[in-house]
Formats: structure tokens, C-alpha cells, sequence
């Protein structure tokens, strides 16, 4: 992810992360992604069951039951290994997590163990009664998706209402105290959506927003038509670091942050240069060399409702092992699966003009995931990369021709 705020708004400087000493566990939450360590943010499905049936869901969630999700017993396990490894994180997600019974049991359980525990959820679920559960068991961040405003949000959730009982569950996690944010996905089909998003951050006081660039994964795949250009993505991208800068002017501190396109951060650098912004440039290819790029197989990992292991949320083709096996920390470590090695060090394994590219130490070749969907060759470039060739050649090299 591209701290938007933090790298464009000066929130967060080099100096920030190397005051503790750039290790996960010392890092604050907002300073998770520049850790050095990069020990992995654990996205744990625990149910594929969801009460929507959203167009662009990686899981393909239905409401219905699905035979083989873990146990109560086997989250535990789960959550006392991930606690022992190491891992920052554990991120409750779905399918929808609050339609599983022992939610609240096992985030408690998370957070006792000295995990941070947060949740990616659609927010329908979140009564106030709901919200009060989830302030007592500790948790540290609600993630609420929404599409839009009200039609769109409801045509991509294939469910009318569901962007007002979304917005009741914000507002009581807001009441309850419980820090809340949204999660945005970015398509032709809801581009439009993103001035009307960021006056809902301020009519309501919500102080996050996470931009999602589309994930050809799951039913998203069949989105792959309607993800945008690469004009239309430069075009989004300004826009959400305008209207960040205008939250900030307005003392309005919000959190803002793209995720899935590392391309991000080098065209934020780029801007700055030609804004004429040397100092705050310097500083933001720094924190973006902190930052490492995409991390899928090495700072982030999935657990699936069944216990498979996979490299991200959205390599569900591609198995690693399975906790009711192995521990989580073990299948992590073993480097005798070959993909698995070759996502802790992607660089050698690059081809085309990612292999050249001079950013590549701040985006580690963007998402493989999407390179396979759309070209079949996981090591291809990612078809979502909008820079040019001009601004990932090296300064002086010529590509007339």
C-alpha cells in the first residue's frame, strides 16, 4: 500500500520509521508498511460465507454454507503460531467474518496474544450492540467496504440498501470508538464515485480511506475489461492526492492510502520533482524504498477458510500447504516450494520492462497475480503499470525506436 497522506502530506518522515528501529513489532500500525523485517500481515478468510453477492469479491462468496472451514479450536492454533512467528497482523476477512459465531472469541483471543487484530467487512453486520463487542475485545481497526455512494454501492452489492445499513455500521463503530475506515475499489464503473467518497469522509468524520486498484482475482477477473486505462488510472490517482491535499489544508489530517498498484509510489515521487518539491522527493523515495514495493510471499499472507496457505488474498490457484497440516510459521519458511522462494526475491525473475524498470526496488514488480490473469506468464510485466517507458528508463537512456 501507498500512504498517500504520509508521503505527499509530509505526515510521516524517513526519521519516523528508523526511531524504532524499522522492526514490525515496534512499528506503530501506520508505520507497518516500512518495516524492514517484513514479517506478514496475515489476512485470515475465516469464512467464505457472506450475506452479499458483490460483482468483483476474489472469494466468489455466496450465502451459503461451505464445508471444511476451520474449527474454533483450529483459529486458535492458528492465532498462538502466528503470535509466535511473529506476525504483526491478523486480518479478519471473508466472505463476511461477523456471520461467523466465534468472531468475537477469536479476535479476543488475537489480541491477548499481542496481535493486532482488524477487519475487513462490508459493515451491514455492525449493530451498535456489535460495535460495543468489538471495542471490548480490543480490536484495532474496522475496514468497511463501500463502492459508492448509494445506487452504485448497491448495484455492485447486488443488495438494495446495503450502502445504508454499510454507513449505520461506520457510524457505530464511530460511536463506539473504534477506529473505522473504507475500502474503495477502483473501476470504470465506479471511477466516478471518488469526489462524492471523499465528501463522505468529511461529512462523517471518518479518518481512513483505502483505494483499491482492481485485482483480475475471483469474480473481479471477470472485471478485467472494465479496469481503466492507463490514462484513466493517472487520472484517479491525481485526483485522490488532490483531494488529500485539500482534507490537510482544510485541517483535516485523513488517512489515505492506494493499495494493489505499486505504481503509485514512483508517480507520486515523480509529481513532486515536477512540482518542483526536491526535499519532500528525497524524503518520499526513501520511505518508498522502506516500503519494498509489493510483498505478496513475503510481508502479506492468506489463510484460507480451509486452512490452505496462499501467497496473498488473491492467489486461491495457488497453494502453499495447510495449517491443519503444518503450522502457518513452517509452510512460510519452506523454501523448498519454488514459487514461494521466488516471491521472497522476485527481481531475478522479472522479464520485459519490469526487468529494466529503475523503480523496481520500490514496487518488487507489482502484482505477479495480475500479470498471469491477463498474459498467462507470471513473471510477464503487470498490464496495470501506467508509467511510461519514459519514466522508468534510467535518466539519459533512449527509447526512440
Amino acid at each position: 500500500m501507498i500512504g498517500i497522506s504520509k508521503l505527499y502530506c509530509g505526515t510521516v518522515e524517513p526519521s519516523d520509521v528508523l526511531r524504532y528501529g524499522s522492526s514490525s513489532r515496534q512499528l506503530p500500525s501506520h508505520l507497518l508498511q516500512f518495516s524492514a523485517d517484513k514479517k506478514p500481515v496475515v489476512v485470515w478468510n475465516c469464512t467464505r460465507r457472506c450475506n452479499l453477492r458483490c460483482v468483483h469479491c476474489y472469494s466468489q462468496s455466496a450465502d451459503q454454507n461451505y464445508p471444511g472451514e476451520l474449527t474454533t479450536e483450529q483459529g486458535v492454533t492458528l492465532l498462538e503460531d502466528l503470535a509466535r512467528f511473529g506476525a504483526p497482523v491478523v486480518l479478519f476477512s471473508g466472505g463476511e467474518p461477523l456471520i461467523r459465531p466465534d468472531l468475537f472469541d477469536l479476535a479476543a483471543r488475537a489480541t491477548k496474544l499481542g496481535l493486532r487484530a482488524v477487519i475487513s467487512t462490508n459493515g451491514t453486520l455492525i449493530t451498535a450492540s456489535a460495535a460495543e463487542r468489538l471495542r471490548a475485545v480490543g480490536l484495532s481497526y474496522v475496514g468497511v467496504s463501500l463502492d459508492g455512494l448509494e445506487n452504485i454501492h448497491d448495484r455492485f452489492r447486488s443488495t438494495p440498501g446495503a450502502f445504508q445499513a454499510a454507513l449505520a455500521g461506520i457510524r457505530n463503530c464511530r460511536k463506539a470508538g473504534i477506529k473505522v475506515g473504507l475500502r474503495f475499489t477502483i473501476t470504470r464503473r465506479n471511477v466516478g464515485e471518488i469526489p462524492g467518497l471523499f465528501n463522505l469522509l468529511a461529512e462523517e468524520n471518518i479518518p481512513r480511506v483505502c483505494f483499491y486498484h482492481l485485482v483480475y482475482a475471483g469474480r473481479g477477473s471477470n472485471l478485467m475489461a472494465e479496469d481503466l486505462d492507463h490514462e484513466g488510472t493517472r487520472r484517479a490517482v491525481d485526483l485522490i492526492i488532490d483531494r488529500t491535499a485539500d482534507l490537510h489544508r482544510q485541517g483535516r489530517p485523513t488517512e489515505v492510502l492506494t493499495v494493489d498498484n505499486h505504481a503509485d509510489g514512483p508517480y507520486l515521487y515523480l509529481r513532486l520533482l515536477r512540482e518542483g518539491q526536491t526535499a519532500r522527493a528525497a524524503d518520499v523515495l526513501k520511505l518508498l524504498q522502506m516500503n519494498g514495493g509489493n510483498s505478496s510471499g513475503r510481508g502479506i499472507g492468506c489463510v484460507s477458510w480451509d486452512g490452505a496457505v496462499h501467497a496473498d488474498q488473491f492467489w486461491r490457484h495457488i497453494t502453499f500447504g495447510n495449517i491443519k497440516e503444518r503450522p502457518f510459521s513452517e509452510i512460510w519458511t519452506d523454501l523448498s516450494n519454488p514459487l514461494l522462494a521466488q516471491l521472497k526475491d522476485k527481481r531475478p525473475h522479472l522479464t520485459g520492462r519490469c526487468a529494466t524498470c529503475r523503480f523496481i526496488d520500490l514496487c518488487a514488480g507489482n502484482f505477479r497475480v495480475r500479470a498471469e490473469a491477463a498474459t498467462g506468464d507470471l513473471w510477464a510485466p503487470d498490464p496495470a503499470c501506467f508509467l511510461t517507458d519514459e519514466e522508468i528508463a534510467e535518466p539519459g537512456e533512449n527509447h526512440d525506436g
